[in-house]
């Protein structure tokens, strides 16, 4: 009887041990932390991204979870978003190196890439690199604008009947961003580009699911056939992929007459020789997946969302075809230039940003030393998710938050204005490194789409359902449009 009784006060004990707060003293508040799974009951695996918002109701802008035994803290919010990545961003701009999306990629590459000296060797080189390559520059207006000739020749043979432009738009981005980097464009029919773009697409529900979750939070079943083993299928087919354009630069290149970024690298390669640089072939096969990724998916999804929208908001869509007709009348084409005399067009375009909030917890960063913020302690290595629909949703930072309205950006004698508020690229040290490409990508394609084409939702498709696929990036579900030239333009 005693030992029963005994066993039975050291379960209870045990239990109230692991349910206590294991959170070190100052560190942010959060639910309750069970045993081995840490607080992934609270959240909703597929989505998780209305539970960040419910638990921010509860402990407020800085709080805490555990993803198995692992902390992470959640910020919400402008001014804790502000004091993270900006005001103190040596601090947090590391990045985790224990999760699914890191032995994925093998630790390689520049988005992924912890705080250090490689990171920083390898963001310059980009840096510098893209610039050569045009970004923002005239060349690359010029190749922007090719590739929306394309475009336009799918949505002509769509004509008279309805089109899924999921595939166009990846496959336009794709090719935008493999011309800078490799020199080449596909064909959008072309059955490479295809697989690597759905490879692209899966890793990206994959990597935020809730697969990735198990894989991040009990370390001990990582080697087991589940479902997330296709993430490294899939990496390996992108891997082979690069590897092939390698060899291929290799054999045909001319040293130090790069065309393209892929050139541009082995040159670097070449010169550096064996100083003990973090530059390397293989290196350079994940750098090249990295900024293709970065530069297919965030705006091909921008444009699903942005066409969703004008669709159901043909007042919004007529708004800016009169815009665009009376800036461009006389000219051929669009120039990144003529935004500047077309606010109301600016206006719409920075709100479908807003409003897609396409990348919605950010990348994950990482504390590079013991710091605080907002008054609470964070130790050394805790994860940081950055809860990007606070910022872009914020009360008190919009006029509209909660639904789609150009006048986000717009004052009271109708010129644009951008509030501090919008972030979708992130900010600080780790802002994306495409920014300005997928500015002037995504207004040269809506304005050369809109000046020649009306876009329709079908009669026959119901009502729009807005709410987008979550995974890294969010994606508009499915949907068909229909395509009418405009009379006038």
């Amino acid at each position: 009887m005693f030992v029963s009784v005994l066993l039975v006060l050291l379960c209870v004990l045990f239990i109230f041990l692991q349910l206590r707060s294991g959170r070190p003293k100052n560190f942010p508040p959060g639910p309750p932390i069970l045993p081995v799974v840490g607080n992934l009951l609270e959240l909703n695996l597929e989505n998780p991204l209305k539970d960040f918002e419910r638990l921010r109701t509860t402990y407020g802008d800085v709080y805490s979870l555990f993803i198995g035994r692992k902390a992470a803290v959640v910020i919400n919010g402008l001014e804790t978003v502000k004091e993270a990545i900006m005001t103190k961003a040596a601090d947090f701009a590391g990045r985790p190196q224990d999760l699914l999306v890191n032995d994925v990629t093998q630790r390689k590459g520049v988005i992924l890439a912890d705080y250090g000296s490689s990171w920083r060797e390898h963001r310059r080189f980009a840096l510098m690199t893209l610039r050569n390559f045009g970004l923002g520059k005239k060349s690359m207006e010029n190749r922007i604008l090719d590739e929306i000739q394309y475009t336009i020749k799918t949505l002509e043979k769509s004509i008279g009947s309805t089109l899924c432009p999921r595939v166009m738009f990846h496959n336009a981005a794709s090719n935008i961003i493999c011309q800078v980097l490799f020199g080449a464009r596909y064909e959008y029919d072309d059955q490479r580009i295809k697989v690597i773009v759905q490879c692209f697409t899966e890793n990206a529900k994959i990597a935020n699911g809730p697969w990735a979750m198990v894989y991040d939070s009990i370390p001990g079943v990582r080697h087991l056939p589940l479902p997330f083993g296709k993430a490294f299928e899939n990496y390996k087919t992108c891997q082979d992929f690069a590897f092939r354009l390698v060899n291929e630069h290799k054999k045909t290149r001319v040293p130090n007459e790069p065309r393209d970024f892929l050139d541009c690298y082995l040159d670097e390669l070449e010169k550096r020789g064996d100083d003990g640089s973090s530059f390397s072939e293989e290196q350079l096969t994940n750098y090249i997946l990295d900024l293709h990724f970065a530069g297919t998916d965030t705006t091909s999804n921008t444009l699903l969302t942005a066409f969703l929208y004008l669709m159901n908001y043909p007042h919004v869509q007529e708004r800016c075809q009169q815009e665009i007709d009376q800036e461009l009348q006389g000219k051929d084409q669009a120039t990144y230039d003529d935004r500047q005399n077309m606010p109301y067009v600016q206006a719409v375009i920075h709100e479908v940003q807003r409003v897609a909030n396409t990348v919605p917890l950010s990348v994950f960063h990482c504390t590079t030393k013991d710091t605080e913020l907002m008054g609470y302690s964070i130790p050394k290595g805790t994860m940081i998710i950055q809860n990007m629909a606070s910022v872009l949703r914020e009360e008190g930072q919009w006029k509209f938050p909660h639904e789609f309205n150009p006048e986000n950006f717009l004052n009271e004698e109708g010129e644009f204005v951008k509030p501090e508020a919008f972030m979708p690229f992130s900010a600080g040290p780790r802002v994306c490194l495409g920014e300005s490409l997928a500015r002037m990508e995504l207004f040269l394609i809506l304005v050369t789409l809109l000046r020649k084409y009306k876009f329709i939702w079908p009669e026959d498709a119901g009502e729009p359902d807005y709410t987008p696929v979550y995974g890294v990036t969010l994606t508009p579900k499915a949907y068909r449009m229909k395509v009418q030239p405009r009379t006038s333009n």
